[in-house]
């Protein structure tokens, strides 16, 4: 007589080596969940169905490492995970054995691969950044462009928006006011001194109206 247990047992795979398609080199590490569903098959078939489901296991693991990319290893271990339960459970099914379920649990990277990612990644968000940055300028610009034109069909926009300024000015409490001038009025001061220049001063006015005499020059000796 043989006692053969019937419970879900956890299997751990050793950790394979193995090149993916792209040719990069990992060391990948899973567990197998199975249980036994035929007791005679497993006590006669097999001499150690753990052991075998084991060997299975490994084997399968590097068939899969060899057929998938490193991004299916990272990303689309769900497809693995059902493709290597299908792998192991074919020949194991024959010893009266059932896979339950097969997890990758760690995908081991070179220290030279993990670094090139890195930069990969940093330079991906530095790119992202410059676009969110540059798309932003655009559409201030396309904002100001809007209210400048708005501003120059209404002077009065300008008036507001200027005492506007100078109010979230004033409420910084600071000690120095700038107030913009205006380069018209300056213009104005401008034309107004040049036309004062510009026009003759009148002759001045004796009281008897008579043109002052001149003094004789003197006689030479």
């Amino acid at each position: 007589m043989r006692k053969v247990n019937v419970q879900v047992a956890t299997l751990p795979i050793p950790t394979q080596e193995g090149i993916t398609r792209d040719n990069v080199s990992v060391k990948v590490d899973a567990v197998v969940y199975y249980r036994v569903v035929d007791p005679a098959r497993a006590a006669i078939e097999v001499q150690d169905y753990a052991f075998a489901v084991g060997q299975v296991a490994q084997s399968s693991l590097r068939s899969i490492i060899g057929k998938s990319d490193l991004d299916d290893l990272l990303s689309d271990r769900e497809r693995l995970h059902e493709g290597l339960a299908l792998m192991i459970d074919s020949p194991a099914a024959g010893w009266g054995v059932h896979i339950d379920r097969v997890e990758i649990k760690d995908v081991q990277l070179p220290e030279s691969l993990k670094r090139s990612m890195s930069r990969q990644e940093e330079a991906e968000r530095e790119r992202r950044a410059r676009v969110i940055t540059a798309d932003g300028e655009f559409q201030a610009a396309q904002q100001l462009a809007n209210a400048s034109r708005i501003m120059s069909d209404t002077p009065e926009a300008m008036q507001l928006r200027l005492l506007q300024t100078v109010v979230e000015v004033a409420a910084e409490k600071n000690s120095t006011l700038v107030m913009p001038f205006p380069v018209e009025l300056l213009r104005y001061f401008d034309r107004a001194a040049r036309h004062l220049d510009a026009t003759p001063a009148p002759a001045p006015e004796t009281s008897t109206g008579a043109v002052p005499e001149q003094p004789a020059p003197a006689d030479a000796s």
